[in-house]
């Protein structure tokens, strides 16, 4: 127990700390409150307090990936988030002379965890410190060519991780040895084995010397809390809070790549996008305190590992140290004087973003950097009118002719010919209506599998239509390079002719692009359409297990391996049903490493298939089919037209002997029966 004098200087240090760490709080709770975006209602969050809650103290995300170094975190937080109640013990037995659960089942269960807390920090920090300072991990690194603030680049974050390690070992280091002083003083503890093992040290120390040894360990444990405090804003441990804050307030979002909308009848709007860090919704700013710094993010960026100048991971660092260089005027209300593309991320970088979603996905503290991105693109689309060359070609033609090829809406259908694959206006008492979409339509390699899918949709007897010259592009290309209003216009054009085509009834959709899947089931309901989409492969999924077509036998052993579009594995989940039409066809699938909602992007996405690739290393669709080739397969199996198109360019560079072919047409020779012909 405390002396009177200590009891007084302790409250004095208390009041002095939390004053200074109060005004940094209060700056950074002042920053984020500048953010754009509206705030959740306070039942909202109350409905998602015990999510995410559960999230943050469980820790669950964070086993996505690298699981040596996400063991060795949960050893530290877990044993960091127990400290708060060891702390506020231990405060509680120094300022009153009391000894809490003594002599109780709960008292020797609380001593065990407590020891076994503190084993498992220092374990853990052990881990990290060597991690980082020793081995120098090259995953904590970054690409010359990734743009970085000054502070980073004069080593802030070595430091800044050297002064949290410090703290860390220091506080529970003391605590353990304050602890094992209290041991040697009552006797060994079985229920504290660790503080029991150190306290063998202090043999043969007389009563004094051990009391002023555990006085000596509580104040070192408690004056590194209250000289670290007023410095907690500006560190990257900041993270153990903000991971929570983002679990509870991100937004809800149809999908992970679901992009918020603008209102363009809001005639008070007159910015669109974001180009200074205010502009940025608030969520994205609790992202940058969020932020671990453990570079996940970028290590699944496809853009990043062939070497390019994008790094997820470096943005919200560099949104994190800017903050903290300019938190006094920021939170002052004055404007920035720098825009992000000034010190945040350079514009290469912006334009290398394929919107896959991998740094979203991969986020142990729920961090969506694409959207910072995608609302980048928002302002130097429709304020700068400042875009790669070549995405005016596809701008043109979707405006012009409703699909980005820019070839005539007539010939929309032309793909069809010779197949009985009827309009809405020809058969209107359709049960399916089957979305094309424009790579299908137009793309000679893509119109194979539309014209495969015709054939087993005939054969199966399905009833269903299209649209034909109605159709247009669903507008992802345009949305996810920044051209909000060519997105806006195709959406309002596309959902008056699906209401009016679908007449009021509950039809379904089906569609082969995973991209038009998304866009017209999770983006259009912002819009007010909304429909019940599924995927091709969801739909011969069903009519297999009905027995309405059989899958094709391959070759006794062939090895098929299946690439998982972003926009069908990651963003909506659809994972099984592909794999299960290959399993049936008796083909040996082989799976590569990155699979499923981790999967690798093709390259195509974010509108990347209409420009030039940024320059890198490699291309993203080579290293994709490289890691392809890895697996032995004698074919990969696709189930988007534009990884078909990705994945087949990149096959005929290999020259391997490789095919890439799109599930249907794998599955097409069990369709059975005649096919009726359009004429």
């Amino acid at each position: 127990m405390l002396t009177l004098a200590e009891k007084i200087l302790f409250l004095g240090a208390v009041g002095v700390s939390l004053f200074y760490g109060w005004r940094g709080f209060s700056k950074v709770y002042r920053v984020i409150l500048r953010g754009s975006g509206a705030r959740p209602a306070v039942g909202e969050l109350l409905a998602r307090l015990g999510q995410a809650g559960t999230t943050w103290l469980s820790t669950r995300p964070i086993w996505k990936a690298r699981p040596w170094s996400s063991f060795f975190h949960v050893l530290v937080s877990v044993g960091f988030v127990f400290y708060f109640l060891v702390n506020v013990v231990d405060l509680v037995e120094g300022f009153f002379p009391v000894i809490l659960f003594e002599g109780s089942w709960a008292g020797n269960l609380y001593r065990l965890l407590a020891d076994l807390a503190t084993a498992s920090v220092l374990v853990g920090v052990l881990y990290f410190s060597a991690r980082r300072f020793l081995f120098d991990d090259r995953a904590l690194q970054y690409n010359a060519a990734v743009k970085l603030v000054d502070p980073v680049q004069a080593g802030a974050i070595r430091r800044d991780s050297g002064i949290v390690l410090l703290f860390v070992w220091g506080h529970v280091g003391f605590r353990l040895v304050g602890n094992s002083f209290k041991v040697a003083l009552y006797g060994a503890d079985p229920w504290q084995p660790f503080s029991t093992l150190l306290a063998q040290a202090w043999l043969g120390w007389d009563k004094t010397a051990l009391t002023v040894g555990e006085h000596l360990g509580w104040w070192l444990a408690f004056g590194l809390i209250l000289v670290f405090v007023p410095y907690f804003p500006y560190t990257k441990h900041l993270h153990l809070i903000f991971a929570g804050i983002n679990f509870l307030t991100k937004p809800q979002r149809t999908s992970p790549g679901a992009l918020d909308p603008i209102d363009f009848e809001d005639e008070s709007q007159e910015t669109f996008g974001v180009r200074k860090i205010e502009d940025l919704p608030w969520t994205q700013l609790v992202d940058a305190y969020a932020c671990i710094m453990c570079n996940r993010c970028q290590e699944v960026c496809p853009a990043y590992t062939t070497g390019k100048e994008l790094s997820p991971a470096a943005l919200e660092v560099n949104k994190r140290y800017f903050l903290n260089t300019h938190l006094t005027e920021l939170a002052a209300g004055e404007p920035s004087a720098f825009n992000l593309l000034d010190f945040a991320i350079s514009e290469a970088a912006v334009w290398a973003c394929t919107a896959c979603g991998a740094c979203v996905e991969i986020c142990p503290v729920g961090n969506e950097p694409m959207f910072d991105i995608l609302y980048l693109r928002r302002h130097e689309m429709l304020m700068e009118n400042r875009f790669p060359a070549a995405l005016k070609t596809a701008y043109r033609g979707m405006e012009r002719s409703g699909n980005p090829w820019n070839l005539s809406e007539r010939d929309r259908l032309s793909w069809a010919k010779g197949l009985a694959v009827p309009t809405v206006d020809e058969n209107p008492e359709f049960d399916l209506l089957w979305w094309v979409g424009c790579a299908p339509a137009y793309d000679p390699r893509a119109q194979e599998s539309a014209r495969a899918l015709a054939q087993v949709l005939a054969a199966a007897g399905v009833n269903f239509a299209v649209l034909g010259e109605r159709e247009r592009c669903t507008g992802d290309a345009a949305r996810r390079s920044g051209n909000e209003a060519l997105f806006y216009e195709l959406a309002q054009s596309n959902i008056a002719t699906l209401d009016e085509a679908l007449g009021g009834r509950p039809r379904r959709i089906v569609t082969t692009c995973p991209h038009c899947l998304h866009t017209l089931a999770k983006e259009y309901p912002q819009y007010g359409g909304r429909y019940n989409v599924l995927h091709h492969t969801q739909l011969l999924s069903e009519l297999t297990a009905a027995k309405k077509i059989s899958v094709a036998r391959t070759q006794e052993g062939e090895r098929i391996t299946f690439h998982d579009p972003c926009y069908l594995g990651r963003q909506n989940g659809i994972v099984d049903e592909p794999r299960t039409l290959l399993q049936q066809s008796h083909a040996l699938l082989v799976e590569m490493p990155r699979h499923g909602s981790q999967s690798f992007c093709c390259g195509a996405g974010g509108a990347q298939i209409w420009k030039e690739e940024e320059a890198g290393s490699a291309a993203v669709n080579q290293t994709r089919y490289a890691e392809a080739a890895a697996t032995g397969a004698q074919t990969i199996a696709v189930g988007c037209p534009f990884c078909l198109t990705m994945l087949s360019d990149a096959a005929r560079q290999a020259g391997q002997g490789i095919q890439v072919k799109e599930i249907t047409e794998l599955l097409q020779g069990g369709a059975g029966g005649s096919t009726p012909r359009r004429e």
